[in-house]
């Protein structure tokens, strides 16, 4: 089943076998299809960058599709790194995190800061963090090789 391409978001890049490689969920997903595109937005007709997550029952393509600006998709990569990092050395945390300084990072972007912080709001942060902390580390192998690939990919630009 081919994405639409008649929407607001207009495929530009596809992937159209993400259903084949989508980590745990591989071969049983209702993600489908990634792609890059346009997007026409409010600014006088410009089109703006967006990346999106195509999701389908099989039948009909599903309004649970997201779509984000390629921003917004690099800033979640940074969240997500972030994080890694940060998992990678709370062992040496009771909670696996310091309560008296909840604030991992802050990471300096066009003039201001993204803060990535533990969520000390959720009421079961404690538990929450236990079971994020094996998710990562049950699905290592998995992120491990998506992030040397996305390394591999970055120096060959020269990043």
């Amino acid at each position: 089943m081919k994405i639409p391409t008649t929407l607001k978001h207009k495929p530009v890049i596809v992937s159209e076998n993400y259903e084949q490689v989508d980590g745990r969920l591989a071969r049983n997903t209702d993600a489908k299809a990634l792609s890059l595109g346009l997007i026409q937005g409010n600014d006088g007709g410009k089109a703006n960058l967006s990346a999106k997550v195509w999701r389908s029952t099989g039948e009909n393509w599903s309004s649970e599709s997201e779509e984000m600006p390629l921003h917004r998709v690099l800033d979640m990569s940074i969240l997500i790194c972030r994080s890694l990092a940060h998992f990678r050395e709370a062992y040496r945390y009771e909670l696996l995190y310091d309560p008296q300084e909840p604030i991992i990072d802050r990471v300096a972007l066009q003039g201001s800061a993204m803060t990535v912080a533990i969520c000390t709001d959720n009421e079961r942060i404690h538990e929450d963090m236990k079971l994020f902390s094996q998710a990562l580390s049950d699905d290592d192998e998995m992120i491990s090789e998506r992030l040397r690939m996305l390394s591999r990919i970055l120096k060959d630009m020269g990043y």
